[in-house]
C-alpha cells in the first residue's frame, strides 16, 4: 500500500500553497459535473490528512469505490498539475515559451501555416532572449519540418538560413550538453568524496576534469555553457581546496548574471546559488568585508523578489540565506548569539521537509551543532550530532559523518563522559575505517583521546600545548587541511590551555585578524 513518501498525489498535495489550493478549488468549481463531486471530496480528504491512508479515503469518501479510487488520483493529478500550470504561467517565462510551441502545433494541424510560422518566430526571439537554446532548436526544426512540406512564400533563401541556423545551435547544444554533464559529475564526485583527502583522489579529480574538459574558446560561448564551464570549474576547485580559484570562478558565475540582468528574472534559481558559492568562497578565504557585502546583496535580492518565487526558489534562497547567516557567526565567533536562530531554522526545515534534499539536511545538523559546540552546550551539540549519526544516507556525504562523529566524541568528553568515550573510540574508529576517511587529524585526535581521558589537570595542560603543536604541523600538508574546514580543532585546543570559552577564542582571532587554520 503506498504511504505518506511515496504517494504523488498526496506529496503533490501537501506541497501546495493556500493559494494554489484557492486557485485549484475556483478553476475545477467552475466546470464540475455530478461525477467531478468525486475529485473534490478526494482532494479535501487527502489535505486535511497528516498520513496518507487509502482505508480512510474510502471511509470518508463513501461514494468512492476501491477500484474506482486509482484512477480518481490520477485524473485530481492531472487537474492539479493543470490549475498549477496557469497559475505559474505568470512566474515562469518558459511555461509561456512552451505553451506558444503548442499553439503554433494546433494552427499547424489546422493548416494555417504562416499563422503557425508567425507564432514560432515570436516564440524564437523570446527563446533567444532567454538563452533557452534547446527550445530554440526545437523551434528551427519546426520552421524546417513547416517550410519542406508546404509552400508558404516566405521570404528568399529561407532553407539556407534556417538550415545555418540549424547547424549553428546544434554546435551550441553539443557543448552545453558536455559542459552541463561536467559540472553534475563534479557535484556527484563532491557528494560522494568531499574534498581530496590525498595526492591518489586529487590527481583522479585532476585527470578526470581535464579530460571531460571541452576545448572551447570562452569568448565563443553562449551565457550557458560559460555558465556549465563556471559551475565545473567551482567544483573542481572546490574539491582540491583551492578557494581562491574557487573565489575567482563563483564571482565569474555572479558577474556573467549582471551581464545579462534580465536571467536573473528567469533563472532565480541559478543566480542564487551563483551568490550563495560566492558566499561560500569568501567564508573559506575569510574575507569577512567582502562577506557581508555578498549576503546584503543575497538578502535584497531575496527581499525584492520573492513573491514571485516558485516552490523551487523559495526552498533554496531558505537553505543559502540560512547557511550564510550561521556562517557569519562562524567568522565572527559569536555563537551564542546564532543560537537565537536556530528554533526558527528547526521551523524551517520542517516546512520545507517535502522539497529539501537530505544532504541539505545534514549539513544544517552539523553547522548547528557547531553553534552549540561553540557556545559551550556540548549537551545540545551532541543532540544534533545524534541525528546525524542516526541518519540513513548511506556514503552521503561520508566526511561530514566522519567529523561528526569526532565531534561527537569531543562533546562527550567535555561532559567528562569519559568511560563513554573509551566506549564510542573503537566504533568511530571502525567507521572512519570503513570510508577509507583516516587522516593524520583523526586519528591524532582518537589518539590523544584514548590516552589523556583520565590525566590530571597539570599533565593534561601539557597534553593540549602537544597535541595542538603536532595539529599544526599536520596542517602543512595541503590535503590535511580539510580537517580544519570541519572543526577550528587549533581554536578548541587554545581554549583548553587558556582556560577559557572557545567562541572567546576565535572571536578574538576575528576581532585581531588572525590567521585561522
Amino acid at each position: 500500500m503506498p504511504n505518506s513518501q511515496s504517494d504523488a498525489l498526496f506529496i503533490l498535495i501537501k506541497t501546495l500553497t493556500k493559494a494554489e489550493k484557492r486557485n485549484f478549488q475556483l478553476a475545477f468549481n467552475k466546470n464540475n459535473t455530478k461525477d467531478d463531486v468525486l475529485f473534490i471530496q478526494l482532494f479535501n480528504t487527502l489535505d486535511k490528512m497528516k498520513d496518507y491512508d487509502e482505508e480512510q479515503i474510502l471511509k470518508k469518501v463513501p461514494d468512492l469505490k476501491k477500484q474506482q479510487l486509482s484512477n480518481v488520483k490520477a485524473h485530481l493529478y492531472k487537474h492539479l498539475l493543470s490549475s498549477l500550470r496557469q497559475l505559474y504561467k505568470q512566474k515562469d517565462p518558459l511555461i509561456d515559451l512552451r505553451e506558444q510551441l503548442d499553439h503554433a502545433r494546433v494552427l499547424y494541424n489546422k493548416g494555417l501555416y504562416n499563422q503557425s510560422l508567425k507564432i514560432l518566430a515570436k516564440a524564437k526571439t523570446m527563446a533567444v532572449e532567454q538563452e533557452e537554446v534547446m527550445l530554440s532548436y526545437e523551434i528551427v526544426e519546426f520552421e524546417k519540418l513547416i517550410e519542406s512540406r508546404h509552400i508558404t512564400r516566405s521570404l528568399e533563401n529561407r532553407a539556407e538560413a534556417l538550415s545555418a541556423e540549424s547547424r549553428q545551435i546544434e554546435h551550441q547544444l553539443t557543448h552545453i550538453s558536455r559542459l552541463s554533464t561536467l559540472s553534475l559529475r563534479m557535484y556527484g564526485l563532491y557528494l560522494k568524496l568531499g574534498h581530496a583527502r590525498n595526492e591518489r583522489d586529487a590527481e583522479m579529480v585532476k585527470s578526470f576534469f581535464e579530460g571531460q574538459l571541452p576545448q572551447r574558446d570562452a569568448s565563443q560561448m553562449s551565457f550557458y555553457e560559460k555558465i556549465y564551464l563556471y559551475q565545473a570549474s567551482c567544483w573542481y576547485y572546490y574539491i582540491l581546496q583551492d578557494f581562491v580559484m574557487y573565489y575567482r570562478y563563483t564571482q565569474k558565475w555572479v558577474d556573467l548574471f549582471k551581464q545579462y540582468p534580465t536571467l536573473q528574472q528567469t533563472d532565480m534559481d541559478l543566480y542564487i546559488k551563483a551568490q550563495h558559492n560566492l558566499l561560500t568562497a569568501h567564508f573559506y578565504t575569510s574575507n569577512f568585508e567582502k562577506f557581508k557585502s555578498a549576503l546584503c546583496d543575497l538578502e535584497t535580492f531575496i527581499r525584492a523578489n520573492e513573491e514571485s518565487f516558485h516552490e523551487n526558489t523559495r526552498t533554496s534562497a531558505f537553505v543559502y540565506l540560512y547557511t550564510a547567516k550561521i556562517n557569519r557567526y562562524f567568522l565572527e565567533g559569536t555563537f551564542s548569539q546564532g543560537l537565537a536562530m536556530v528554533p526558527e531554522l528547526e521551523s524551517e526545515i520542517s516546512n520545507h521537509t517535502l522539497k529539501i534534499d537530505q544532504h541539505r539536511v545534514l549539513v544544517f545538523y552539523y553547522k548547528i551543532a557547531c553553534l552549540y559546540f561553540g557556545s559551550g552546550d556540548n549537551s545540545k551539540a551532541i543532540f544534533y550530532l545524534n541525528k546525524i549519526i542516526n541518519l540513513k544516507i548511506g556514503n552521503l556525504r561520508a566526511d561530514i559523518q566522519c567529523f561528526a562523529r569526532i565531534l561527537h566524541l569531543i562533546a562527550h568528553y567535555e561532559l567528562e563522559n569519559y568511560s563513554l568515550v573509551e566506549y564510542l573510540i573503537k566504533s568511530v574508529y571502525h567507521f572512519i575505517s570503513k570510508h577509507k576517511d583516516l587522516g593524520l587529524v583523526m586519528e591524532a585526535i582518537m589518539k590523544f583521546l584514548r590516552r589523556y581521558i583520565y590525566a590530571n589537570p597539570k599533565e593534561l595542560r601539557s597534553a593540549f600545548v602537544d597535541l595542538k603543536d603536532r595539529l599544526e604541523q599536520i596542517s602543512e600538508d595541503p590535503y590535511e587541511r580539510r580537517s580544519f574546514l570541519y572543526l577550528d580543532i587549533i581554536s578548541w585546543l587554545e581554549s583548553k590551555i587558556e582556560n577559557i570559552p572557545v567562541q572567546e577564542v576565535i572571536h578574538r582571532k576575528f576581532i585581531n585578524k588572525e590567521r585561522r587554520i
